[in-house]
């Protein structure tokens, strides 16, 4: 349960990022996956992180401090934006920064879009942070567009998939809606566990 989330502050070095030993969660997608809408619904603030009609939006790595014990934070998109080539090379060698040098991070969520089939972007993003043994979530986003057959079938294929990429099993999965709150409670009870275990 959330009870207070505040904007802390926003970097674009990671080496400017807070110094405090609070555990973190990032939140990263492809761009236009939904995830600024996430945020704002699972802090109950639809102010908190600034959603956008244009894709990638988020520039920066964004740090939000919740219940006063943990933090969100709201890392750049990868894929589609219009950005130029230069900015688009920065905003990845930031991404990796985060993840090679911050030391509190203790989970990322993946956020895919429900609707489409596995792509390669999203499955190589995954493998890295397979590879890099960094723990990590799925979270299919936008599953109110979606009946439930399509969810379910959306999902075994993405199953089937990983397993054929090599992965032994699985990581946790979650199914969200920024618009009806679906999935909400199953991520936050999720940083509960692993917050009580820290």
């Amino acid at each position: 349960m959330i009870h207070s989330a505040r904007f802390l502050v926003s970097n674009s070095t990671v080496d400017q990022c807070p110094k405090s030993s609070l555990p973190e969660y990032a939140f990263i997608g492809r761009s236009n996956v939904g995830k600024s809408s996430l945020i704002n619904a699972l802090t109950n603030n639809k102010k908190l992180a600034k959603t956008s009609g244009t894709p990638g939006k988020t520039k920066l790595i964004n740090h939000f401090l919740i219940n006063e014990a943990w933090c969100l934070v709201d890392l750049p998109g990868y894929g589609y934006a219009k950005i130029s080539k230069q900015e688009r090379k920065e905003l990845k060698t930031l991404i990796q920064g985060y993840f090679a040098n911050r030391k509190q991070l203790v989970n990322t969520f993946v956020l895919i879009d429900s609707r489409h089939e596995p792509q390669k972007i999203d499955i190589d993003f995954i493998n890295a942070l397979g590879t890099q043994q960094h723990p990590f979530s799925i979270v299919f986003t936008k599953i109110d567009k979606l009946s439930i057959t399509q969810r379910q079938n959306n999902m075994s294929v993405y199953k089937s998939h990983l397993l054929e990429q090599g992965w032994e099993s699985v990581p946790p999965l979650f199914e969200s809606s920024a618009k009806n709150g679906e999935g909400k409670k199953e991520i936050l009870n999720y940083i509960e566990s692993i917050n009580s275990n820290l």
